[in-house]
């Protein structure tokens, strides 16, 4: 069987139901930037105990 192939030129969508999906986009991105944050705070965390807790190099002025 052939695979037959789809043109979408047309999509309708209601601009209320366009909002609403976008207003739910916007709240589910909200715990996945806390996670996230967790995440790279653990990461970070971590690299700081395998470094010693020493970081002081990351801190030292650079000068011109």
């Amino acid at each position: 069987m052939d695979a037959q192939r789809i043109v979408v030129v047309d999509l309708r969508i209601p601009f209320a139901r366009l909002v609403l999906f976008f207003v739910k986009v916007a709240l589910a991105a909200i715990p996945a930037a806390i996670i996230l944050g967790i995440i790279a705070m653990v990461l970070s965390a971590l690299i700081a105990a395998l470094a010693g807790g020493n970081l002081d190099f990351m801190m030292r002025k650079w000068t011109l």
